[in-house]
């Protein structure tokens, strides 16, 4: 079965089982011809071409299942073979591909198997020699699947440890992270400050074949434009008045591994037009430098913000979203998720209890009530601040209503209004003492408790400087930009 374009498929019930997959590119139609009869066996399905490009269209297709094995010329045309031993190892790492080059040397064979190449094979040869160098490609993918499936499964096993709570929405999430983790797909994560997208991106990365590689975090929102950009590419020495050595950027750490940008809705548009480059070509420069770099990373994006509503205001690049947005998983907020919300308290009293050494056997029915008629604006990182606090205050067993701390928040609070006594009171004062809970119910992360007030981290960050407010787990004159 041949078309004038050197296009053969070969598929039929009496082949091996699902999952075995030929991709043979080969010029010569006579040779391409034997070596198809050769393999045919050996393979479920068997594809055949004769052109670069259309090669590197099904190697590219996300839509059908990647190749088991790929046997390809090295010398074709500009781009050579190479290019499909890339496309190859981009789509799936555990593809095994054999090259194949007439009057191939031993440094051409050395070449291809530094970059990723299963085997070499120098023409011309014979068929028995190619089966024989498939059948060992066939068995190197199927031990390498089963690796990283072993792999996969216990890091599913942890990090899903992480993931505490059993509600409808959650499992939707954890089950499409799932999904979407054996590939390298760009994934955005969406949903408020604290509803757990950070251990959502863990779990794309424990249970994907880039978990051997890093999972490298960089918070887009903690850091000024020319410091984010520093920190993701990297910069030489020189590069500006501060730069007194050579910085390896984010990027080059993540190689072959997981790159989350955590509020990514936060980065200005210099640096997304550069980010959107790297998504598009894999390249990139360190500032001050021109060396054009490459670097194999997936990216893991997360935000609160509606980057729509941005994209509408001409604060986020639409381009770069929709490079960003190819799967998105939302994570609703906790008060959209009552049925979580005992389990994380739970949760966190356990942990704290062992970390204090205190015998707590759980919570009283007033303080379960107290809890889940809590709005909870801050989500799980203010979930977990109430519950270590009330394991600190617990007195014997049982944590008790008082020790949560929520009379005058929850519900209620929509309906509240301060009350000012006869003689007055300074706002300024009163001002102090919202900051200052807001801080202490976000574990005094400014960006989330700016969230929790309603202005931006730039205004926080001069409300704090304004009252002389510190804390120990900041750094010195840091501002929030």
């Amino acid at each position: 079965m041949s078309s004038a374009e050197g296009f053969e498929r070969r598929s039929t019930a009496r082949r091996p089982p699902a999952g075995r997959k030929l991709l043979l590119l080969e010029p010569d139609p006579s040779l391409r011809q034997r070596m198809l009869d050769a393999l045919d066996e050996r393979f479920r399905v068997v594809d055949g071409e004769s052109q670069l490009e259309r090669a590197l269209e099904r190697l590219s297709d996300l839509g059908v299942e990647p190749y088991d094995v790929v046997v390809t010329d090295l010398q074709l045309g500009a781009r050579g073979g190479l290019a499909v031993l890339r496309a190859a190892r981009e789509r799936e790492d555990r593809t095994a591909t054999i090259l194949t080059a007439a009057g191939g040397s031993v440094q051409d064979a050395v070449d291809s198997m530094r970059q990723g190449a299963f085997d070499f094979l120098p023409k011309p040869f014979e068929m028995p020699e190619l089966q024989a160098r498939v059948d060992r490609a066939l068995d190197h993918a199927r031990l390498v699947g089963e690796v990283r499936g072993l792999r996969a499964e216990r890091g599913r096993g942890q990090a899903r440890a992480r993931i505490v709570g059993g509600s409808a929405v959650l499992r939707d999430a954890v089950a499409m992270a799932e999904r979407v983790a054996p590939g390298r797909t760009t994934v955005l994560i969406t949903g408020e400050t604290g509803t757990g997208k950070e251990l959502i991106a863990g779990l794309i990365h424990e249970t994907s074949p880039r978990r051997r590689g890093p999972l490298i975090k960089v918070n887009c929102a903690a850091l000024p434009e020319t410091l984010l950009e520093s920190e993701l590419f990297g910069h030489e020495r020189g590069a500006f008045t501060s730069a007194d050595r050579l910085r390896i950027g984010r990027f080059e750490q993540a190689d072959h591994g997981t790159l989350f940008l955590d509020e990514i809705g936060d980065m200005s548009l210099a640096t997304q037009a550069k980010l959107l480059r790297v998504l598009q070509d894999q390249q990139f420069q360190r500032l001050g430098g021109s060396r054009v770099l490459q670097s194999d990373v997936r990216i893991v994006a997360a935000t609160h913000c509606d980057l729509e509503a941005a994209i509408a205001a001409g604060a986020f690049r639409e381009d770069l979203y929709f490079r960003l947005n190819v799967v998105g998983i939302e994570l609703p907020p906790l008060r959209d998720r009552p049925d979580d919300v005992e389990a994380l308290a739970l949760h966190f009293l356990a942990e704290f209890a062992a970390e204090m050494g205190k015998p707590l056997r759980g919570l009283s029915n007033a303080a379960l009530m107290r809890i889940r008629q809590h709005e909870w604006p801050g989500n799980i990182r203010e979930l977990r601040n109430v519950m270590e606090r009330a394991a600190l205050l617990a007195v014997g067993g049982q944590v008790a209503e008082a020790d949560v701390g929520l009379q005058q928040l929850g519900r209620e609070l929509a309906r509240w209004r301060p009350g000012l006594p006869p003689e007055g009171l300074p706002l300024a004062e009163i001002e102090r003492a919202v900051l200052l809970e807001a801080l202490e119910r976000t574990g005094f992360i400014q960006k989330d408790a700016a969230s929790l007030l309603g202005v931006s981290r730039r205004k926080l960050n001069y409300m704090i400087q304004r009252m002389g407010i510190t804390h120990s787990s900041w750094r010195i004159n840091r501002r929030v930009d």
